[in-house]
């Protein structure tokens, strides 16, 4: 109001100026008006302009990108007791389930999970086997699924990734730890040096690593609490409840500290043919059910109790005993910790719980075209149920 009274009082003494007056004037008036009402307008119009960069920057600042990606991992809780023991470089990561319960029975299983992220081949084999596990997977109340991983860095990154998505249908509880592959090969390589040089294809050869020989020496790896484990290759896939395969513990007799298959291929025939030729009569690398074929290790039932208890067993390790067999049967096997169990088995069968073919069902057909197929079916065949099929040597598996 005070402006517009100031404009009428100007315009009112026009009459008395002369025309350029009138103009000077005018002008006047319209510059007052122009400061007062435009120059509020400015501050407005900068006011707002400020809160708008204000909020803006304040909400910058409370962004935070990783909401933007998806954290494929599982949740991680505090590492137990078992994976220092075996060997300080495990990871424990559970399930949506909770935290762990002392009183829960765990049934523990453990596949090699390394240099899976340079390969499209074991990723999809892994898919398979996990996939079918949880899909016939059913345990009891009050017990957990252990998943033991043997790993390197990249490969349980992105084993963490792909069990996220095969876990999420579990309808049982389970927990996983992936254990370090160089911590566990330095345990292990005091233990198996000496047997390496018998049961690898040679040095750097996928099995002269000492990890591969750690079924062998397990029982002096995982801690003494820990008395049964299940180790079982990743190309498997399963058609029944992998819980009912730790009941086979209880079938077996006295003396016995591993369940294990028949290997269903030639192979040993072809491994010992200088001990068999040597020995005519002997059993060793025959086809069942009265010959000797060897074992396959695709699928292992390890007794830890029972391999810290047999001072056979034990002994059996010692490097000289280890010589001392490989001189007598005349072997030199590539295939690591099966052709250990193969060898010992030839002459301690009572060490040996024999699974049915079925809770190993292998695929693989190699030596039928490679000189033994007049003999093949007599160690390929299976009769009864299959529990689990094994595609090793890239076998494909049946959609059933």
């Amino acid at each position: 109001m005070g402006v517009l009274r100031l404009v009428f009082r100007i315009m009112g003494r026009i009459s008395t100026f002369r025309s350029y007056q009138f103009v000077l004037l005018l002008a006047a008036a319209l510059a007052v008006v122009a400061f007062y009402y435009f120059g509020s307008e400015r501050q407005n119009f900068s006011s707002t302009t400020k809160r708008i960069k204000q909020s803006q920057a304040s909400h910058n600042t409370n962004r935070n990108d990783a909401d933007l990606t998806v954290d494929t991992r599982l949740s991680h809780t505090t590492g137990s007791e078992e994976q220092g023991d075996a060997g300080g470089e495990s990871e424990d990561i559970r399930s949506k389930t909770g935290p762990s319960e002392a009183a829960d029975q765990r049934y523990h299983a453990l596949m090699m999970f390394t240099k899976v992220d340079k390969s499209r081949s074991l990723q999809d084999k892994f898919r398979v086997a996990m996939l079918s596990m949880v899909e016939h997977g059913h345990f009891l109340e009050g017990e957990v699924l252990v998943l033991h991983f043997v790993s390197d860095p990249a490969s349980k990154e992105l084993g963490e990734k792909m069990l996220q998505e095969f876990l999420l249908d579990a309808t049982f509880k389970y927990e996983v730890l992936f254990h370090d592959v160089v911590a566990l090969t330095q345990k292990l390589f005091p233990i198996v040096e000496a047997m390496q040089k018998h049961f690898s294809a040679g040095s750097g050869a996928y099995y002269s690593d000492a990890i591969f020989f750690l079924s062998v020496a397990m029982h002096h790896i995982m801690p003494d609490s820990q008395t049964r484990i299940v180790q079982l290759d990743l190309d498997l896939k399963y058609r029944t409840n992998i819980r009912d395969l730790f009941q086979e513990f209880d079938r077996f007799p006295p003396g016995a500290v591993i369940g294990i298959t028949r290997e269903m291929q030639p192979v040993y025939r072809h491994t010992f043919w200088q001990y068999r030729k040597e020995n005519p009569q002997t059993r060793v690398g025959d086809p069942p059910p009265d010959g000797l074929p060897g074992f396959n290790s695709g699928v292992m039932l390890l007794d830890l109790g029972a391999m810290r208890a047999s001072a056979l067993y034990n002994q059996l390790l010692e490097p000289s005993n280890v010589a001392k067999l490989a001189d007598q049967y005349r072997f030199r096997g590539h295939l690591g910790d099966q052709d250990f169990f193969t060898m010992i088995g030839m002459e301690h069968p009572e060490l040996f719980y024999s699974l049915t073919c079925g809770w190993n069902r292998q695929l693989c057909t190699w030596w039928r075209d490679h000189g033994y197929g007049d003999v093949f079916q007599l160690y390929y065949r299976c009769e009864g149920p299959v529990y689990i099929y094994h595609g090793n040597c890239n076998s494909p598996i049946p959609d059933d």
